[in-house]
């Protein structure tokens, strides 16, 4: 049996393997495997914990979207609304200014037509002095005649003017 190769095979390697229990090779093997598994482990967590950073982060600019979008939506109607009032007022103002023109139109009209009327009158008036005058002072001769005619011009002037 000590002749055979396989013996002596198996005899080195199990004084190599004891070598190394010796040596305490196992030990520093065990202790690499479980700084590698802590070291995995501390990564996963480290993983975990950013992933539920940033979840909350997500969450939270998700929520300051919806806000945004809500304080536009918000913009946009009170835009709206002052648009609208806007264009109420300016109506109104539009209309208030078309009245004032109308009434200042029809007043000036008014005015037009009272001062027509007073030079119609007053052109009447001279043309029916003129008139009167001329037939009295050939109807009536003398002082008494300049009486009349003087007093009749002017009842003529106080009663068209």
């Amino acid at each position: 049996m000590l002749q055979n190769p396989d013996t002596w095979v198996a005899v080195a390697f199990v004084l190599f393997i004891g070598g190394l229990g010796y040596l305490g090779v196992h030990r520093v093997i065990g202790k690499a495997l479980d700084d590698r598994a802590a070291r995995i482990k501390a990564e996963l967590d480290e993983a975990r914990k950013l992933k539920d950073e940033a979840a909350q982060l997500l969450a939270q600019y998700q929520r300051k979207r919806q806000e945004a979008e809500g304080e536009a939506q918000e913009i946009v109607a009170s835009a709206k609304a002052e648009a609208d009032r806007m264009a109420v007022e300016a109506k109104a103002k539009i209309e208030e200014f078309v009245a004032r023109r109308t009434k200042m139109a029809e007043a000036k009209i008014a005015q037009a037509e009272a001062q027509a009327t007073a030079d119609v009158r007053a052109a009447a008036a001279d043309a029916a002095v003129a008139a009167a005058e001329k037939i009295l002072t050939q109807e009536a001769k003398g002082g008494l005649g300049g009486e009349l005619i003087a007093k009749g011009i002017d009842d003529v002037r106080k009663k068209l003017n």
